[in-house]
């Protein structure tokens, strides 16, 4: 959840109308009426009555328009009691980068930057892909890192945005290892005998790249699922404690298969390659931004 999704909310609160909410939050009504979506997705149910007029709340969102007054106050408070805190320099560099990414690639990458660039200041936003998506397009953040496959696309007019390969990632399924380092569960499992399955909510962009994987498999696979999640790291831990087999990127876990904790649940045959890429809008920006950017393009290669 994000606290501007919670200033949209009272907007319109307050005016009871989405054209005028979005006016007033200078962003174009779909955008708009998205983040009040995405609000009532992450409450659980309804806060606008959209069969009256103007717009009314429901029970529901009556009830957490008072709350979210309070929230926001308390987070104002809260930065005021950090305000003795150093803020990070104008120059600083705003990322829009899925958690999976913000976990295992981001780090690295960002060391061995620096290592020719010199020290960057960063502000990262850690969310999923669609929300990192919309973070750019709507001018909430200056650069998009994100995962890209060709059957599974992130959308932007290349009139509007460019971009740069940083890399590319290996999606495929891991299990824990038993003691003689072997894993301990296997694809494809028999129908007598399914694996147990840990995987990714619908929202998730590894959701679709896990179905790439299954939809193109050497052999029909039998799984019986035992848990969701919306994150990469979430579904880590669940393999660690040996509850199944997930399919997880290979920088997430590299580690723990250097140590022998995991290990592939299936030959290479069961993976998908995604590029690493980052966006960023055209229009010229500050010139932290533009100075680094012509740093990458002498690196990486354009899209």
């Amino acid at each position: 959840m994000e606290t501007r999704w919670l200033e949209d909310f009272l907007v319109l609160a307050e005016t009871g109308s989405f054209t005028r909410s979005a006016q007033a939050r200078h962003l174009t009504q779909p955008a708009f009426s998205r983040r009040i979506k995405a609000l009532e997705s992450w409450v659980g149910t309804e806060l606008i009555d959209r069969t009256a007029y103007p717009t009314t709340l429901t029970p529901a969102g009556a009830v957490f328009r008072e709350q979210a007054i309070v929230m926001l106050n308390q987070i104002q408070a809260t930065r005021a009691l950090l305000q003795g805190m150093k803020p990070l320099p104008e120059e600083t560099l705003e990322f829009a980068v899925p958690h999976t990414l913000s976990f295992s690639f981001f780090p690295k990458w960002l060391t061995e930057l620096e290592e020719s660039f010199g020290p960057l200041a960063c502000r990262l936003q850690a969310s999923n892909v669609h929300d990192a998506l919309l973070a750019l397009v709507e001018g909430g953040t200056e650069l998009l890192m994100c995962y890209h496959h060709p059957k599974k696309p992130i959308e932007l007019e290349e009139s509007r945005y460019e971009g740069l390969r940083l890399g590319v990632e290996r999606l495929r399924p891991y299990s824990r290892c038993n003691r003689e380092r072997q894993p301990r569960f296997t694809l494809p499992g028999s129908q007598a005998q399914p694996v147990p399955f840990l995987g990714y909510a619908a929202n998730a962009y590894f959701r679709l790249m896990t179905e790439l994987i299954l939809d193109n498999a050497p052999e029909p696979c039998h799984l019986k699922l035992r848990y969701e999640t919306d994150m990469a790291e979430g579904l880590k831990n669940m393999v660690l404690e040996g509850h199944g087999v997930a399919f997880l990127p290979q920088s997430a876990v590299s580690r723990e298969v250097r140590n022998g904790q995991l290990a592939p649940a299936a030959d290479a045959r069961w993976g998908v390659d995604m590029e690493i890429r980052l966006y960023r809008s055209r229009k010229p920006s500050r010139p932290a931004v533009e100075e680094f950017w012509t740093f990458l393009k002498s690196r990486y290669s354009p899209i």
